[in-house]
């Protein structure tokens, strides 16, 4: 039976922690109420819909509602409902969510998870927990930790005459280079786009591939100075502008295009996207890795993970949710459509095999030879704000009143002061 509940839409009043009080079951046993927060889909709602009836079984007195928050809200929803005293018992973390939910004190150390032997904490790979390391507390574990990576049209490129990026990179020529001077040929039809750097208009982090390719990063390594504003940032920036307003092979600002419709060649996203890409059946696709720059690749790592709300009512049992949730019997439902953190499960058959994954040989250059050496993106406390100053930048280049230089000069001056604080 199920007994799981959703509140999809953008809460302002929800049945947080702070109203997860218990009643009694037909056995006399506390019924525990848990709510657990996420801006996942309904494919990845379904994933947590069988692992909760899973749980269930021998957690007859829980009961878990799930609570969905489009991601573009979702930071400052937390904000809205740590306020009020309503935050969820447990929840999705972006990166970049982090470092202010820790300064915000509204996480829970779950350090204990470290010395639990049937949890195996030694399975995560390393480089995805240090974001949620302060001290000795630690504040999430990882769920997904996906490299950004190219998803592109192979029939496109076929058409074309071009060699395909997983191609190229068997060689080792699939460079910044050979990416621009394919998107360019894949544009010269009406209608059709090389490449798409772009989920959305505001996620420009992708670009830093890019960057960091050629040397450069958007902060110093202590994250206390802006240093996009290089010659690395300024060929980035000025790549971009080439591709949208002289080869027109990327989509302008307004542009109404998709992957999946077919017409953009090449699209940067995270492994997740592959739960729609699966459904394309109008052209044949494949994945690839970020190319290579004079200083080699440098792939961007995105990151979602776990987090206890501080105030939950009902720590220990929210914190077996978690502990549930990141074994590697739950990493195992959800790597469905996240990249798994935990090396056995990135490494299984399982996970690479799945039903409409692209070719095994694609899975292992592009996720699993990728996903130690890729770097987490930036993240700070002021990120909000930091964030809201790039895209300001941005919608300079978009409408070409500033040139890339001035741009990037004007993010600095703009971004040092919040991170120089």
């Amino acid at each position: 039976m199920k007994r799981w509940g959703i509140s999809a839409g953008f809460l302002l009043v929800v049945a947080g922690c702070s109203s997860s009080g218990g009643s009694a079951t037909n056995d006399g046993e506390e019924q525990i109420e848990l709510t657990f927060s996420t801006w996942g889909n309904e494919n990845h709602i379904a994933v947590y819909e069988e692992l909760l009836e899973a749980y269930y079984v021998d957690h007859p007195n829980v009961n878990v509602t799930i609570q969905t928050t489009p991601f573009p809200d979702y930071q400052q929803n937390m904000t809205v409902l740590a306020a009020g005293q309503e935050l969820p018992d447990i929840g999705w973390a972006a990166e970049r969510m982090v470092p202010q939910f820790i300064e915000n004190n509204i996480l829970a150390d779950i350090g204990v998870l470290r010395q639990d032997e049937s949890f195996n904490f030694n399975d995560i790979l390393p480089g995805t927990i240090t974001q949620y390391e302060v001290d000795d507390a630690l504040y999430g574990v990882p769920f997904s930790s996906p490299p950004h990576i190219i998803y592109y049209n192979k029939t496109l490129f076929e058409e074309k005459g071009l060699d395909t990026p997983q191609e190229l990179e068997s060689r080792g020529d699939w460079t910044w280079e050979a990416f621009e001077e394919a998107a360019a040929v894949i544009a010269e039809d009406e209608g059709v786009y090389g490449a798409n750097f772009f989920r959305a208009w505001e996620t420009w982090e992708n670009l830093l591939a890019h960057t960091r390719a050629e040397g450069g990063d958007l902060f110093n390594e202590e994250t206390t100075e802006f240093t996009w504003n290089s010659d690395a940032g300024i060929s980035t920036l000025a790549m971009l502008d080439r591709m949208m307003f002289e080869d027109r092979s990327h989509p302008r600002a307004g542009d109404q295009v998709a992957f999946e419709a077919g017409n953009v060649g090449m699209f940067f996203d995270v492994y997740s996207y592959v739960s729609t890409a699966r459904g394309i059946d109008a052209f044949e696709w494949d994945i690839a890795p970020v190319p290579l720059g004079s200083a080699g690749r440098a792939p961007i790592l995105g990151q979602a993970g776990y987090v206890m709300f501080e105030g939950t009512e009902h720590p220990e049992e929210a914190l077996d949710l978690i502990r549930y949730f990141a074994s590697e019997t739950g990493m195992e439902a959800t790597s469905t459509y996240f990249a798994p953190p935990r090396a056995s499960v990135l490494e299984s058959d399982a996970f690479i095999e799945q039903p409409g994954n692209p070719p095994r040989e694609s899975m292992e250059s592009t996720i699993l030879n990728l996903s130690e050496e890729a770097r987490v993106l930036p993240i700070h406390p002021e990120w909000q704000n930091i964030d809201n100053h790039i895209l300001q930048g941005f919608d300079r280049l978009f409408g070409q009143t500033a040139e890339p230089a001035d741009i990037l000069e004007q993010m600095e001056a703009n971004i040092n002061p919040l991170v120089q604080e």
